[in-house]
């Protein structure tokens, strides 16, 4: 079984149609969707026109979180330019996304924590970068989670993590569409995947067990910068561009 993960798309459809393009090659069993699918100041509503045509498992991230249960007045920026131009077939399509999926005995999909859509598992925030967790914390995260393969992202940093003590693997693919950003919580960081490209990642399962491979692919980062700063977030357009965030502000 060969299975396609894709998480933190963003409304870049410029890297989700780079993306569809190498999968029509991957040719993968299943493809999964690990959420935040249409929040960012690019195409949120022509990237959501072609997810609405798929029929992939997919999980519902916080920013979707936000989109469907928060009035505009209170989003932030990047989520209210998103609310005002989706439409109500793509707000619909949106609300049927799950909290989590439990895709096989085997696979667990989340955006976050298996409890927390908001939380990151595969990074710990101590200062103003991300770190890798050791293993007692992420055991701890993942709340007893027993699936031997977790999926997750929210991060939008590609991670591969086996657990010793229980023999499971945490599997990040990163951000389809936003290779870096800087948040406020829980204290004022920024996350960086060091290059521009769109990230997803492929996991098969063959005779010897799981493998898993990082895709990492070309498009034109140019014209989503553009898109950004045209809509007046020059931070996205300086991720889009560069995969770096650059100073915090």
């Amino acid at each position: 079984m060969k299975i396609a993960v894709l998480s933190d798309i963003h409304g870049n459809v410029l890297a989700l149609e780079a993306v569809l393009a190498d999968l029509k090659q991957e040719m993968p069993d299943v493809l999964v969707n690990l959420g935040d699918c249409v929040s960012g100041p690019l195409w949120p509503e022509e990237t959501a026109a072609i997810l609405r045509e798929t029929n992939w498992p997919t999980v519902r991230g916080n920013h979707d979180r936000f989109l469907i249960e928060d009035p505009i007045e209170k989003l932030g920026p990047t989520d209210a330019f998103t609310a005002e131009r989706l439409s109500s077939s793509s707000l619909d399509w949106l609300k049927t996304t799950q909290a989590t999926i439990r895709l096989t005995e085997e696979v667990f999909l989340c955006h976050g924590t298996p409890d927390n859509d908001d939380r990151y598992l595969t990074e710990k925030i101590e200062g103003p970068k991300g770190h890798l967790p050791d293993e007692d914390t992420l055991l701890a995260e993942i709340k007893g989670e027993t699936a031997p393969i977790i999926c997750c992202g929210h991060t939008h940093i590609p991670r591969v993590i086996r657990l010793h003590k229980t023999g499971q693997t945490i599997l990040n693919p990163g951000s389809v569409g936003l290779p870096s950003y800087e948040d406020e919580h829980p204290n004022k960081h920024k996350m960086e995947a060091g290059s521009p490209h769109a990230r997803y990642a492929l996991m098969s399962k063959g005779s010897n067990g799981w493998s898993f491979q990082e895709k990492m692919l070309p498009y034109d980062w140019e014209a989503a910068a553009k898109q950004a700063e045209k809509n007046k977030r020059t931070g996205w357009g300086r991720s889009l561009r560069h995969g770096f965030f650059g100073t915090l502000s």
